[in-house]
């Protein structure tokens, strides 16, 4: 809650977004992303703008992250319309540590999300699975 005792963007967006993580659906993504969503791969050099992409490499990333241990938050940092959530997961037998950094624009609906991991082995992994795994969700 901000200063007034009202809930934020962030916080009402995050509430959104947790449901996804917690259960990834396309639907919901395409209420939650905005019409020119930025995401910032960790892997990828360019930025993927747009919906479409957005949501390719998020649910692309749902699959490849859920790994051995449940992926899940480990910490959280919300401001007015900007969220940072550190995870963690598993795969391969590597721990993945990395940060979802979110924006959210005025109506709620995600404006800019950039992930960042480390360390260098766990990003080589996830690089490898998501290159496999976008090509698995790739429209025909």
């Amino acid at each position: 809650m901000n200063d007034s005792g009202q809930t934020t963007i962030a916080e009402k967006g995050l509430e959104a977004w947790h449901a996804i993580v917690r259960s990834p659906s396309e639907a919901a993504l395409d209420a939650l992303l905005a019409a020119d969503v930025v995401f910032h791969s960790p892997v990828v050099h360019s930025p993927q703008r747009g919906p479409v992409l957005a949501k390719l490499y998020l649910m692309g990333a749902f699959r490849v992250l859920a790994g051995e241990r449940p992926f899940r938050y480990v910490r959280e940092i919300v401001g007015e319309r900007d969220a940072l959530l550190e995870f963690e997961t598993e795969i391969d037998g590597i721990l993945v540590n990395g940060v979802d950094l979110i924006r959210w624009n005025e109506a709620g609906r995600i404006a800019d999300f950039k992930v960042m991991l480390r360390p260098l082995k766990a990003i080589q992994t996830v690089q490898a699975q998501m290159a496999r795994m976008l090509e698995m969700l790739k429209p025909v």
